[in-house]
């Protein structure tokens, strides 16, 4: 029989429909019953690609006696942490204040009022590695509050002045200067992993925020050792088991240094950011391998991960048929059976062995270049790249036929937003119509369900859009609007991203407090307001509403936009200076205070021959901290940017600004080429030649 878990539309909770545990999802109905019984809540939050959700949700909510313990003695409530990120953020935070580390499952226990008394990650059923069972830690807590109230009390009290410094008023943490994005690169070569690529050892996650600021910094100053970090880590991710060598796409991290294993499961975050950045790193060295990865990428989202509206899923699971990455790993024998004669070929370049890598089976991962593995092989490397090609179509078509992980099919607007821009920038580099086609497919799904008078909802599921969006919403997708501006010149994305600004300032905007708050103050009143401003697996809504103001700052020369920006970007400087992986998107937005915004501005009919070779001439540089206009001659703008710029000698014509003066206007793609080479460079101060762009 069913719980009420049944009437849900996340995949997650779905997923719990049939437990036995009396759930409930959060909201009033649980609350109030745990205040007239005077029970302690038990919370537990995870999400639907989860393995180890998964996993305690097996041994522990399937148990009929457990789950008779936890209906005997708690109301029992089930969160998603995608679809309610200001709750899963608030009690993180007290799980980490207890035992140091965080994670999901995340298991805690409340009083009444949603105070945290007690908490934790994972249990297991049984005592094991002196980590309690479930059980014994259900009896200890309900004994605990039952007989000692007035200590469990306490323990709630102690733990809610973890929250005070989410009200704290902000400060100025000082002017952000080169010196200091200098000394953060300086403390990243510190962390860096010169052999494997990327930051610490394992588990290791996909730094790719960090990795971005990298490659900014590599083109500000030419250093060759900023972009090797770069390269180094997106090669090592790329020939990894992280990365699906027969499918595309990345998984959540590596539970190694050498980014051989993967926990299975696939994210869409994840995955947008290494996009966007793939495409960068692409445009700053024309790197084939970064290309080919990038472009591979986008093609899963749009097979497996694209609904028919034209919204992106959240997640691949990282479990089938009950076994952890069953569906991505292979025997040697099945090879074999496969491939025939391009077997040995294929083998030798994805490290295929009879014992296997995992669990007796193999992860595909690249151990070598390709020249090696084409010795090794005894095949020319043409003829090795000619294998490789046919036989990763004869694996993913019978992959196909296996067992699918389960697929989250909620789309979240946050995500969508951060995948948004991510297929833009690689159809802008790629000159890609199809990924063209599919940014503006996910911008139409976007603006026609997911945003109402401005204001962003969070999640939609089968016709069904809820929950008012948190500020990583309207952010991320006001960014992905402004992204499809620049691949479109349509102004009414501009309308659109401005309107989401606009709103987004009125309901997160706190003025006593001076900072942006993670939930609108309309929004259901919790134990505290909670206001992470820290990039983990994705941008901080701080840092992305940072960016937004600063984009939309430049593009409508705005000085309020730019004066809010810049007080919330330098209340963070010391922090970003002493943790800079906690702050790696910021770490972009204070490189675009910095050094400034490149503008660029093309004038001129967009159908033109020549406009299109300007435009072309930008898609396929970097450009760090670009904001891009486009549009006809002589027609009334809403964009400022666009605002006294004529065409010269009647042809298309490109404008190339920064700190407020302007380079010659210019009408051919080689000298805007220039232009934009010397723009990009830190030390380069661009000359005055044409005048002030105010």
């Amino acid at each position: 029989m069913s719980n009420r878990l049944a009437r849900e539309t996340s995949p997650y909770l779905l997923q719990h429909a049939d437990n036995p545990v009396d759930w409930y999802a959060w909201g009033p109905e649980a609350l109030e019953r745990a205040k007239r019984e005077d029970k302690p809540i038990l919370l537990s939050i995870g999400y639907a690609a989860c393995h180890w959700c998964h996993v305690m949700a097996h041994e522990s909510f399937e148990d009929t006696e457990t789950a008779r313990l936890m209906n005997d003695n708690f109301v029992n409530i089930k969160v998603d942490r995608e679809e309610r990120p200001d709750i899963d953020g608030i009690y993180m935070q007290a799980v980490q204040a207890m035992t140091g580390q965080g994670g999901w499952p995340m298991t805690m226990f409340l009083l009444p009022n949603g105070s945290p008394f007690f908490g934790g990650t994972y249990y297991p059923p049984d005592d094991r590695h002196g980590m309690p069972s479930f059980r014994t830690v259900l009896h200890s807590v309900s004994e605990a509050y039952a007989k000692r109230r007035t200590g469990v009390t306490e323990s709630a009290e102690k733990l809610r002045q973890i929250y005070e410094s989410n009200l704290a008023q902000t400060r100025s943490g000082g002017v952000l200067t080169r010196d200091m994005l200098e000394a953060v690169y300086q403390s990243l070569t510190q962390r860096y992993d010169a052999h494997n690529g990327g930051f610490g050892t394992a588990p290791k996650f996909p730094a790719s925020m960090v990795l971005d600021f990298l490659l900014r910094y590599s083109r500000r100053t030419g250093s060759l050792d900023a972009l090797e970090m770069v390269l180094n880590s997106f090669r090592k991710m790329s020939r990894g088991g992280i990365y699906d060598q027969i499918g595309g796409g990345f998984a959540r991290y590596s539970v190694d240094a050498s980014w051989l294993v993967p926990h299975f499961e696939k994210m869409l975050y994840d995955n947008a950011l290494l996009v966007r950045l793939g495409a960068h790193i692409w445009q700053a060295t024309k790197d084939d391998e970064m290309r080919r990865v990038t472009i591979e990428t986008v093609e899963w989202l749009e097979r497996e991960m694209t609904s028919p509206e034209g919204g992106f899923y959240s997640s691949l699971d990282a479990d089938s048929e009950g076994h952890e990455g069953k569906f991505y790993v292979w025997s040697e024998a099945e090879i074999d059976s496969l491939l025939g004669a391009d077997s040995r070929a294929f083998k030798s370049y994805y490290g295929v062995t009879r014992s296997g890598n995992f669990e007796g089976e193999n992860i595909l991962f690249v151990p070598s270049d390709r020249a090696t593995a084409a010795a090794r092989a005894g095949v020319k490397a043409d003829a090795l790249d000619a294998t490789i090609v046919r036989s990763r179509r004869v694996l993913y078509d019978t992959r196909a036929k296996r067992i699918w992980p389960g697929r989250d099919e909620k789309i979240l607007a946050a995500w969508n937003g951060l995948m948004l821009r991510g297929v833009v920038a690689a159809g802008r580099a790629f000159d890609r119509d199809d990924f063209a086609k599919l940014a503006l497919g996910n911008a139409e799904f976007l603006a026609r369900e997911m945003v109402r008078d401005g204001r962003v909802m969070r999640s939609h599921k089968e016709g069904v859009t809820r929950i008012t969006g948190y500020l990583e919403d309207h952010a991320a997708v006001a960014l992905g609007f402004l992204a499809v501006y620049e691949l479109t010149f349509d102004e009414r994305w501009v309308t659109q991203a401005r309107a989401i600004a606009d709103a987004m300032i009125e309901w997160f905007w706190d003025d006593e407090i001076g900072a942006f708050f993670d939930t609108a103050r309309d929004a259901e009143q919790l134990i505290t307001r909670p206001r992470d401003v820290t990039d983990n697996a994705t941008p901080s809504g701080t840092s992305l509403a940072i960016e937004l103001l600063l984009y939309l700052a430049e593009l409508q020369q705005d000085t309020e936009y730019r004066r809010r920006a810049n007080f919330a970007l330098e209340t963070l400087a010391d922090p970003m200076l002493r943790y800079p992986t906690a702050f790696g998107h910021l770490l972009g937005c204070a490189d675009m205070e910095v050094y400034g915004a490149i503008e660029v501005a093309l004038v001129g009919e967009k159908s033109a021959e020549t406009f299109v070779a300007l435009e072309r001439a930008v898609a396929e540089r970097y450009v760090p901290s670009l904001v891009l206009a486009g549009g006809a001659p002589g027609l009334r703008s809403m964009v400022k940017l666009l605002e006294n710029r004529p065409l010269v000698d009647g042809k298309p014509t490109a404008y190339v600004c920064r700190n407020y003066t302007c380079d010659k206007p210019v009408t051919v793609p080689e000298a805007l080429a220039d232009q934009l080479e010397n723009a990009a460079r830190a030390g380069t101060n661009p000359k005055q030649e044409f005048g002030s762009n105010d």
